[in-house]
């Protein structure tokens, strides 16, 4: 019988396994054995409490959405104008804990599913929709609508490269992809401030 309040715990820590477990095999290759074994728990402790692989794929590309969810909303909270916010989202998806080699590369292998897995693309559209949605709230404020428009996919665009990147090349700073993508908005605030 499990312990009374294990579960999230149990959890957290299976899914922190397949982190790494992606980090270091690749997604085809990151099987319950090895997350099991990552964990140091029994393969049937993964089916007790997600069911399948792929109900733990799911858990961990929500868990990592919903980090980089409290990440950007965090810094929201204490931002009071377009500009502050807009460096909060920026911020937000560059912190240390995304920016992390592991948690990159399991972006990057939840990315290359999501043509082939229809949960993992709802998810992902979820975010990619949300982080258009956030940026344009305050682009709108500051830019005339259709330079707002072309200002958040520039912005989201970069965003993802610079992960992209990231997982390809194995660049972890932050700081330095965190700057390009707020140069890029000082150039677009700059060029409508000249228009």
């Amino acid at each position: 019988m499990p312990k009374v309040g294990m579960e999230p715990i149990r959890r957290q820590q299976l899914i922190e396994a397949t982190i790494t477990s992606i980090s270091r095999y690749g997604f085809a290759d990151a099987t319950i054995s090895r997350i099991s074994k990552e964990a140091g728990v029994s393969t049937g402790i993964i089916h007790h409490y997600f069911g399948s692989k792929d109900d733990l794929l799911e858990a961990t590309m929500r868990n990592l959405l919903q980090q980089l969810r409290q990440d950007v909303v965090g810094r929201l909270a204490a931002a009071s104008s377009p500009q502050q916010r807009l460096a909060a989202i920026i911020d937000g998806n560059f912190a240390a804990n995304q920016f992390d080699r592991p948690v990159i590369v399991a972006w990057l292998a939840f990315w290359a599913q999501v043509p082939h897995v229809p949960e993992l693309a709802r998810l992902q559209r979820v975010n990619a929709r949300r982080l258009r949605s956030n940026l344009l709230y305050d682009l709108r404020r500051l830019l005339p609508s259709d330079r707002a428009e072309e200002a958040a996919t520039g912005l989201a665009a970069l965003i993802d490269g610079l992960w992209l990147r990231a997982s390809l090349e194995g660049v972890e700073k932050s700081d330095t992809a965190r700057a390009i993508v707020q140069s890029y908005l000082a150039s677009q605030l700059a060029c409508a401030s000249e228009a």
